[in-house]
């Protein structure tokens, strides 16, 4: 009875082991786990504040196992973290402190993917009267009135060394003026935020004042918004967004590989007709379009925008 009761014992032990699948043995049809990989990302706070990076991030993240970690900063702090090694790709606007960036040997392998344009935005009742002008006449036309202590006439500037601030110090070179000497501290009319692109609207909103924006941005926070658009024309506002990776002989690492493997999905067909239709159903417009449908109106190569990084 004893040697019958065990292998009775010793039978359903097996049996429950094959039930449950828990007998050491592998199938060979077993997916097997991978760890995944970080890609790490700085970039300025348009990509981030539309949503655009967490639409492309999550299509990524499952093309190549891979987790993407972002820190949205304004073009100014992201190139600090690129020359600092901190992440392995660089996304921002701003082609003169590219140029810099990559010249200095921080970044290789700089790709064009979006663009977009930049607006002056205000309130409905425009008192500083700039509907319609180009933008370097509307900057004087804002300056003018705030100058002459006008207090319904107000600019909010993002001042934090962003692609914005930096494109709102060229308008106003283009008008003539010295940004240290006759804008900044200049009188109560202009007033910095210090923060990122739809903070600063917010600040504008509540101060019912002027902002330069990007078109993304604005059409993402609209809803909250009493804000216009005032200005849209002009060579000046032309806004064009690359990604590059950090260079990995000056940082050996970072990752790469997968760095390399973002750039070349940021210009890949797919990704690019993504990027013109984002924002489409929501908005009635694109927040950005893709950059090689224009890559000759952007003043870019075809290299540019979809030379794969090898």
């Amino acid at each position: 009875m004893r040697i019958r009761t065990l292998f009775a014992v010793a039978t359903v032990m097996v049996a429950l082991l094959l039930i449950c699948g828990c007998t050491g043995t592998t199938q060979p049809d077993t997916p097997v786990d991978t760890e995944k990989q970080q890609l790490r990302i700085a970039t300025t706070t348009s990509l981030y504040d539309t949503k655009l990076l967490d639409r492309l991030s999550a299509i990524f993240e499952e093309e190549h196992n891979a987790e993407v970690l972002i820190v949205s900063a304004g073009t100014g702090k992201a190139i600090e973290y690129g020359q600092r090694g901190d992440v392995d790709v660089l996304m921002v606007h701003d082609r003169a402190r590219e140029d810099v960036f990559l010249a200095d040997g921080y970044g290789t392998n700089r790709r064009v993917f979006a663009y977009n344009y930049f607006i002056i935005v205000g309130p409905e009742s425009d008192p500083a009267a700039i509907k319609g002008l180009q933008p370097e006449e509307a900057f004087t036309a804002i300056r003018e009135k705030g100058m002459a202590g006008d207090a319904d006439v107000i600019f909010v500037s993002r001042g934090d060394a962003s692609g914005t601030h930096s494109k709102e110090k060229a308008i106003w070179k283009g008008a003539g003026f010295n940004y240290s000497t006759d804008v900044q501290g200049s009188g109560d009319w202009y007033q910095e935020a210090g923060t990122g692109m739809g903070a600063t609207l917010s600040m504008t909103n509540e101060k019912q004042a002027y902002a330069l924006s990007d078109i993304g941005t604005y059409l993402a926070y609209k809803g909250d918004l009493d804000l216009v658009t005032l200005v849209d024309e002009g060579d000046i506002l032309l806004n064009v967004y690359c990604a590059m990776q950090i260079n990995p002989e000056k940082y050996p690492d970072i990752n790469s590989t997968i760095a390399k493997d973002w750039i070349n999905f940021m210009i890949s067909d797919d990704v690019q007709k993504e990027i013109a239709s984002f924002g489409v159903d929501q908005y009635g417009q694109p927040l950005f379009y893709a950059a090689q449908d224009d890559w000759e109106k952007i003043g870019v190569t075809l290299a540019e925008v979809t030379d794969p990084v090898l």
